[in-house]
């Protein structure tokens, strides 16, 4: 779970040089990934291209209507079936008249919804304040989230977990706790993703070596390293796809509550790109980044790991808390997660981004009972430590918000 930008170390380097790396512009980083849309929705290409396009440039759209909507809002989604569109879901009965906003080329429906019981902050607050309870409630403490489709607090359970006892009396005694409404999610199995990303790092912990992918180059103003998942080794050597190795040295790392993320340094100054592509062909540049707080269930995200390649899927939650003790104790609800069926060890620190677009680093997955991948979680680059930032090929530029149209 490491971060994956070094191999892009030295472009002029012989090594490098050997291998025919093409670099991605915007636009082709979209048209590659627009082919992962188009294959999973059954949609044209041009139209996938349109989508991608508008979940960036509804960012704006969507902060402003969190804001507006703020004592009623339980969630906002973007749905990519049946239709392409915004779904606001709302407390109370008052009605909300639907609306829509022009973004990449298409006319982007804004549905409201009402009738939730408990908007995002209070499910938030209910989280903070009886995480403790709810996971005291489990022999193992199990992860939990806030769902904004549904406007309920969901606990994610093991079958071991679940045992006899029938899933609404579950969900009414943990909803007894918490106070708000609680959803059951049965799951199998979770776990830091040990070790994978953008470029293969590999570091020994005393006789045996870990594999782990590299996310994003990060810079303090004078450095540059890769940022990678802080459950990997501390030294690291970059693997890069000609055989050659570079140390990594270690530079420290932060693996509490909200944060898994690790830095590394170069010896030489590394340029802002990371891997894009399964077999390591394509590079791509950092232009810009994506804050948890502006990323909604719905939107897509790809990931290149160094065990399961590149794919694209749907945000889950973006507010949930790993289970057990996997964040030096219990995690807060910061991560964000991702739809499986494409994760696997070894994709820990793996860089998670859209286009030119960095959203976060691979943390861990949860796995199904025959090994599949239900899903996975990363940290989200608002959290690289103090004084490290991404390092990007030119300031991104501020997104001005569309009007919406009634």
């Amino acid at each position: 779970m490491k971060a994956f930008l070094l191999a892009l170390a030295a472009l002029a380097t012989p090594v490098v040089a050997q291998i025919p790396l093409h670099v991605q512009t915007s636009t082709e980083a979209i048209a590659e990934d627009a082919g992962e849309v188009a294959r999973q929705y059954a949609i044209s290409l041009p139209k996938a291209e349109q989508r991608l396009r508008a979940q960036q440039e509804l960012v704006a759209t969507t902060t402003s209507l969190a804001e507006t909507y703020r004592d009623r809002l339980a969630g906002i989604v973007l749905e990519q079936r049946p239709d392409f569109r915004l779904v606001v879901l709302l407390t109370g009965d008052t009605p909300e008249p639907d609306q829509s906003v022009a973004a990449g080329g298409l006319t982007v429906p804004i549905t409201f919804r009402t009738g939730a019981a408990a908007t995002r902050d209070q499910l938030l607050d209910a989280l903070t304040r009886h995480q403790t309870e709810l996971r005291a409630a489990f022999p193992y403490p199990p992860a939990m989230g806030v769902d904004p489709r549904g406007g309920t607090l969901v606990v994610m359970l093991s079958a071991a977990q679940l045992g006899a006892e029938d899933p609404a009396d579950i969900e009414a005694r943990l909803s007894d706790i918490a106070g708000v409404p609680v959803r059951v999610r049965p799951l199998d199995r979770e776990a830091d993703t040990q070790a994978a990303g953008g470029a293969r790092v590999e570091g020994d912990v005393g006789a045996q070596r870990f594999v782990c992918t590299s996310g994003f180059v990060v810079t303090d103003g004078q450095r540059t390293g890769i940022a990678t998942a802080a459950h990997c080794p501390d030294e690291l050597s970059l693997v890069e796809p000609g055989g050659q190795r570079t140390p990594l040295p270690f530079l420290g790392q932060w693996g509490w509550g909200y944060q898994d993320v690790q830095i590394n340094l170069s010896a030489e100054p590394l340029a802002p790109l990371f891997y894009a592509d399964t077999v390591k062909t394509l590079v791509r540049p950092v232009e810009t980044w994506r804050n948890r707080s502006a990323t909604i269930a719905g939107d897509i995200v790809c990931h290149r790991g160094e065990r399961t390649g590149y794919s694209c899927a749907e945000v889950e939650l973006t507010d949930f808390a790993p289970s057990g003790e996997l964040c030096g104790g219990a995690c807060l609800p910061r991560w964000v997660t991702v739809a499986g069926p494409n994760c696997r060890g070894g994709d820990s620190g793996a860089p998670v981004f859209a286009g030119t677009v960095a959203f976060g680093i691979v943390k861990g997955a949860s796995y199904r009972a025959d090994g599949s991948c239900g899903f996975y979680y990363y940290m989200s680059t608002d959290y690289l430590p103090e004084g490290w930032s991404l390092a990007y090929q030119r300031p991104p530029a501020p997104i001005a918000p569309p009007p919406l149209a009634r």
